[in-house]
């Protein structure tokens, strides 16, 4: 001890060339053990040091990609936790193979064949899962942006369904006939689609009817009131309204307006409306008109002429 502090106080270069002679080339020598293969060029090494950069590039990335993780996710409830938890296991390994060929390259191999063929496959996978592709990346923007939500009511090729489940792939929703529909998440993206609960709970909705004409539009619009301020499924504010719409063909036009809070079940409510508003109008003489045309028939002097024709050659005979 008392050589090596003699040493430093009167040979201070000798120090920085003991380290770097003894210190670190024994760590480099430690380092450098391992399997050697050929020579020049085309040799391989797969050494201790490159085995423990390898194991510090995973412990980097995982810690790394947890963080990342945390921090997209410490917003959202579980279910879409677990669903982004799945999603970065695939980034995950994604890394791990991009680690592993780094690796490969530094210890000397050739990966140009092996990064040839992969570019291929990719391509190749590419093609053949692009709408699945398409499926989880919209799935990822449904759920970060909450774009759509489970128990949103909405409309999809004509049909109204409620959403009970969004998944990274798909979205299942149940129609009003009790059936499950499962709705490619790619569709959101790429279609409209009619939201009747994005902007609230409650939904506007429309019972079209027409009278005969001479009827009193002021009896029937409040007839009309009176039927929907009856109805237990229809919100007292907003008030219904009636709207005279038109003059029709063979009737009068009428619009009874009115909300409700759970627009799934809207066409039970219009079915019950409309009884009351038949059984209503019947009470009150109102009628319904079934649609009819009125038919002139014009005789023109041809026409007259061949019926004369034809009566004379009738009495000829």
């Amino acid at each position: 001890m008392v050589a090596l502090l003699t040493l430093i106080q009167d040979k201070p270069g000798k120090v920085g060339e003991f380290l770097e002679k003894d210190v670190w080339g024994t760590i480099k020598e430690v380092l450098n053990m391992g399997l050697h293969i050929g020579e020049g060029e085309k040799s391989i090494h797969i050494t201790l040091g490159l085995l423990l950069l390898l194991i510090t590039a995973f412990v980097v990335t995982s810690y790394v990609l947890k963080w990342l993780r945390h921090l997209l996710t410490r917003k959202m409830q579980g279910d879409d936790k677990m669903k982004f938890f799945s999603i970065f296991k695939f980034i995950k390994y994604f890394v791990y193979v991009a680690v592993i060929l780094v690796t490969m390259s530094a210890a000397g191999i050739d990966i140009t064949i092996l990064l040839t063929a992969s570019a291929a496959l990719f391509v190749g996978l590419g093609l053949a899962l692009q709408e699945l592709f398409q499926d989880v990346i919209a799935g990822i923007f449904i759920i970060t942006d909450k774009s759509l939500l489970v128990g949103d009511i909405i409309e999809v090729d004509g049909k109204v369904v409620r959403v009970f489940e969004i998944k990274l792939r798909t979205t299942r929703a149940i129609t009003r006939d009790d059936k499950v529909i499962i709705i490619p998440n790619h569709i959101f993206l790429s279609g409209t689609i009619f939201s009747h609960t994005q902007n609230r709970d409650t939904t506007r909705e429309t019972v079209n009817v027409g009278v005969a004409y001479g009827s009193d539009v002021e009896k029937v619009t409040q007839i009309l009131l009176d039927c929907a301020r009856e109805h237990s499924g229809v919100l007292k504010s907003p008030e219904p309204f009636v709207l005279f719409e038109d003059f029709g063909d063979s009737a009068l036009l009428f619009a009874l307006k009115f909300h409700v809070v759970d627009s799934f079940t809207t066409p039970n409510v219009k079915s019950e409306l409309r009884y009351k508003i038949d059984k209503a109008f019947r009470e009150n003489q109102v009628t319904i008109p079934f649609p009819q045309r009125d038919v002139h028939i014009y005789q023109n002097d041809a026409f007259q002429v061949r019926q004369k024709i034809t009566q004379e050659g009738k009495a000829s005979e």
